[in-house]
């Protein structure tokens, strides 16, 4: 097996940590440097982005071979409560998907929402129906991103797995952010960590959005802090007790295609991102009966 064409690609969310400058261009040129080939651009407060620094940032990502999504700000919610709060949500949505499209990203990732005390089903059927208003006006712009409602930890948030498939199935132009540290914290007593209940959750994506659907994901990593009302913070790796391995073999047996962007506290946010990347390299060889090089005596 050819590992520079593996089927998932690996970056961090946010510039590595270990980036020598500032600037998205240089973030991308030293992901190309660790060995990695994605970084999640993220505009997490707000989207303060010039068309023209889009354009470096579009140039950079084609010429490193570095592939693109964005974080859309934290402040979205497809149930805010008021006319204002609303319009101001659609409006951050829309600018993270307008501006990431200028810089060559294909995927814009963001935290659907709140349940805000509300039956499930009827936060639901809001959402989808905002979705659906928002992904029309990109359509009719000619603004050709997915838009990625990720899968959120906290009970509280509008965001488990089932609601994000559904409406990735339900709405052209959506599809799944799935968090796999924010489904084992979600419940809050350390379930969802086992290989058996990672190759369900695979699984459910299959029955949800077909065979297809597996070769279209995109993924966040890391280990994570919880409390019995979910997720707490991020942690690396190495203080969590995220069973990674076992996600990572799922993967190579489903036959997954994906990016999958880390998400870890400095300074782990580089190392974390290359401890994933290599664990999935292993594994891929070891299942393909690839030799492992062993060092001289």
């Amino acid at each position: 097996m050819d590992i520079l064409n593996e089927t998932i690609r690996f970056g961090t969310v946010g510039s590595p940590q270990t980036t020598p400058t500032s600037g998205t261009a240089a973030a991308i040129a030293h992901i190309r440097e660790l060995g990695l080939n994605h970084l999640e651009i993220a505009w997490v407060q707000s989207v303060r982005v010039s068309d023209d620094t889009c354009g470096q940032i579009q140039a950079a990502a084609s010429g490193y071979g570095v592939t693109l999504s964005i974080h859309a700000p934290y402040y979205i919610n497809l149930n805010s409560q008021t006319t204002e709060l609303m319009q101001k949500s659609d409006e951050r949505l829309l600018a993270a998907a307008r501006k990431g499209c200028l810089a060559g990203a294909k995927d814009i990732i963001f935290h659907p929402g709140s349940y805000h005390s509300q039956p499930p089903e009827q936060v639901y059927e809001r959402a989808k129906e905002k979705l659906l208003e928002i992904t029309g006006i990109l359509r009719e712009e000619g603004v050709n991103v997915t838009l990625r409602p990720e899968t959120m930890g906290k009970s509280a948030m509008f965001g488990n797995l089932d609601e994000v498939l559904q409406l990735s199935r339900d709405v052209p132009g959506v599809a799944p952010c799935i968090d796999w540290a924010h489904l084992h914290a979600r419940r809050g007593d350390g379930t969802f960590n086992s290989y058996d209940e990672f190759a369900a959750a695979l699984e459910q994506v299959k029955d949800v959005l077909g065979e297809a659907g597996l070769k279209n994901l995109h993924f966040h990593l890391s280990g994570i802090a919880y409390t019995a009302k979910g997720e707490k913070e991020h942690l690396p790796l190495n203080e969590a007790d995220l069973r990674y391995r076992e996600l990572l073999q799922a993967f190579v047996d489903y036959g997954v295609e994906a990016t999958c962007a880390v998400e870890a506290p400095e300074p782990f946010h580089t190392s974390d991102a290359l401890t994933i990347q290599a664990t999935y390299r292993r594994l891929v060889m070891l299942k393909e009966g690839v030799p492992l090089k062993q060092d001289a005596d």
